[in-house]
């Protein structure tokens, strides 16, 4: 499964151009993960794998940052559904909404206490997820380990070390460079 998804990736995903990367740097190589995670072979790639990593992990729920999270976390909870697990799903806003509610994490209620995984489709700084990990500490919900598909080696793993949290991934930067 994991083979068949790296090439799906290499084929539809990785493109070889310059590009400004959210965290501002310059690259050149792109990995639009969405263009797989939103189709659904892909989907049940990503959903599967990632399932199998947190199947042993003693959590209450997993989502992340909206966009790139938004196919995974419905994927997994799909997934955990089908394996006879309960596993709420969550997604959580750059920025508050400016009506409603106002919230930041939308999905089932997350308890203080609680324990969750995020997940992202890239990792290149680490910024993103450690935003949304600072938004699941402000509501007092534990993050331990982050989880995505593709890690650009650019820094993630460090940053997100520093607090506290074990980054895993599918594939790094080198699984496309070969």
């Amino acid at each position: 499964m994991k083979q068949k998804l790296l090439k799906l990736l290499k084929e539809k995903a990785y493109q070889k151009k310059e590009v400004k990367l959210a965290s501002g740097k310059t690259s050149n190589f792109y990995i639009d993960v969405r263009k797989i995670s939103l189709s659904s072979e892909g989907i049940y790639y990503i959903s599967n794998l990632f399932f199998q990593y947190l199947e042993q992990k003693q959590i209450d729920a997993f989502g992340g940052p909206t966009l790139g999270a938004d196919p995974i976390v419905g994927g997994v909870c799909l997934i955990a559904e089908q394996n006879d697990r309960n596993l709420p799903g969550f997604l959580i806003r750059k920025t508050a909404k400016r009506h409603g509610q106002r919230k930041t994490t939308e999905g089932p209620e997350l308890k203080s206490g609680s324990k969750a995984i995020l997940c992202d489709d890239v990792a290149t700084s680490g910024g993103s997820l450690l935003a949304a990990k600072k938004v699941l500490d402000s509501q007092g919900i534990q993050v331990k380990d982050i989880m995505v598909v593709v890690d650009r080696n650019e820094g993630a793993k460090e940053v997100l070390a520093e607090a506290g949290c074990n980054l895993f991934s599918l594939f790094t930067k080198d699984d496309f460079l070969t």
